[in-house]
């Protein structure tokens, strides 16, 4: 089954860290993967640029309303993501105790949706 792995994070903390120890974070994600990969439960994850740099999209009434920033504020704000297979809840949540920034902020782990298929 496909878990996903929201990772949140405080970006003032990030903004306050050393470029070494952003540096050495960034390695142990990297590392993390790795693991994740190589015991098959790593299907695809991305880091994302901070909030400062998002655009939300919405349609209200047909008007599309475009915005800059995160669809909402928040303490932590979302910093990426793990895309993850196990084989039910409890393996998603041991496998996402070892992403390292949940030592930092919190990773929600939720089971991933799939749609139906398309009509035909």
């Amino acid at each position: 089954m496909k878990y996903v792995a929201l990772v949140y994070l405080q970006e003032s903390l990030i903004n306050s860290m050393s470029e070494r120890e952003w540096h050495d974070l960034n390695q142990e994600c990297v590392g993390c993967v790795e693991k994740l990969t190589h015991q098959g439960n790593y299907l695809a994850g991305e880091a994302l640029q901070p909030t400062t740099d998002a655009t939300t999209v919405r349609i209200r009434d047909g008007e599309t309303v475009i915005s800059d920033g995160p669809f909402a504020e928040t303490k932590e704000q979302l910093a990426g993501f793990y895309l993850l297979d196990a084989r039910d809840l409890n393996e998603a949540l041991q496998l996402a105790t070892h992403i390292p920034p949940a030592r930092l902020g919190s990773v929600e782990v939720r089971p991933v949706r799939e749609l139906p298929p398309k009509d035909t």
